[in-house]
């Protein structure tokens, strides 16, 4: 049983799973160009979901199983991995944590105006009059229901915020005060102090927020994107800033990453921009890898890996 992992980790990681399951062989190789040998030979592949393409997969003789140790599947080769009925699984859920932390935190930081106080702080200008507000009792929109999105408004309701959720199905999910479908966004954006976006990167949510959400959200809103960049019309939401159509936005994800130095985005003052690492802690990869050994206890038992269970053709 030959097991290429071509994520990188730390060395306590990899010697882990060596001790942890004797009875397969270990290849940790990264990035993919000196993992590509390998590829012919492997049974499961160990990935971020970044590195791997159609061409691989088309050498990729044995392979029965892609462990995605990331949730984000916007750049897996899907339409050989169809063809040659490879199963695939992700890391979804590991983030809820530490993204629902980064949510509140940046929330607050908007609401608590942070950075006018480090700025005073660096002129040593001592100023009571900066304006803060509180987060409590406002109105949380979270497009995209799933694990993160649930544990957000878990948090919420600790500031005694109503939340409304936002997803495909519309169905109730807990800590939600009233679900909808994507088809009644438009409706309820303006309902909304919050706007959270954790939608992933599929066909079907290209582009979702564009000039016609931002025109129907509050002119109060903070509008806060951690799921995928290009879910949203970055063009058109700048535009929607510059007019003060909305009041902020945060930004960990963006439609070209990293975002290039060239990007406005950098020197409005009202975004608040984070690389893309929204769920990099500490607690990452344990919480990923307990994941993947609990799927590979079923796959060496040779059964069938039955958590987060991916659908290729939706890509999530």
């Amino acid at each position: 049983m030959n097991i290429l992992v071509t994520a990188r980790m730390k060395t306590s990681f990899r010697e882990e799973l060596v001790d942890k399951f004797p009875e397969a062989n270990f290849i940790f190789k990264y990035p993919i160009e000196e993992a590509e040998p390998y590829i012919p030979e492997a049974d499961v592949i160990v990935t971020f979901g970044e590195d791997l393409t159609n061409e691989h997969m088309e050498k990729a003789d044995r392979l029965k199983w892609i462990m995605v140790v990331s949730a984000g599947l916007d750049e897996m080769p899907f339409e050989k991995i169809i063809e040659k009925d490879i199963l695939v699984t992700n890391a979804r859920g590991i983030h809820k944590i530490q993204m629902s932390e980064y949510a509140i935190a940046m929330l607050l930081q908007v609401y608590r105006n942070l950075p006018q106080f480090i700025e005073n702080q660096r002129k040593h200008v001592y100023d009571k009059r900066v304006k803060i507000e509180e987060i409590s009792g406002k109105t949380m929109m979270v497009v995209g229901t799933g694990a993160i999105g649930q544990e957000t408004a878990r948090k919420a309701k600790a500031f005694d915020m109503k939340t409304i959720g936002v997803s495909r199905s519309g169905a109730k999910k807990d800590y939600f005060d009233e679900c909808y479908k994507n088809e009644e966004l438009l409706d309820k954006l303006p309902e909304a102090d919050f706007v959270i976006n954790v939608l992933p990167a599929t066909p079907d949510t290209e582009k979702m927020f564009k000039s016609e959400h931002f025109k129907a959200m509050k002119e109060d809103a903070v509008f806060l994107n951690m799921g995928r960049g290009t879910t949203v019309d970055e063009k058109e939401m700048i535009e929607a800033l510059n007019n003060n159509e909305i009041r902020h936005a945060v930004l960990d994800v963006f439609e070209v990453e990293p975002l290039p130095e060239d990007s406005p985005l950098w020197d409005m003052e009202n975004v608040t921009l984070t690389p893309h690492n929204s769920a990099i802690t500490a607690g990452y990869m344990p919480r990923a890898l307990d994941i993947f050994e609990n799927n590979l206890k079923q796959f060496l038992n040779g059964e069938k890996p039955e958590i987060n269970v991916i659908d290729p053709k939706r890509g999530y």
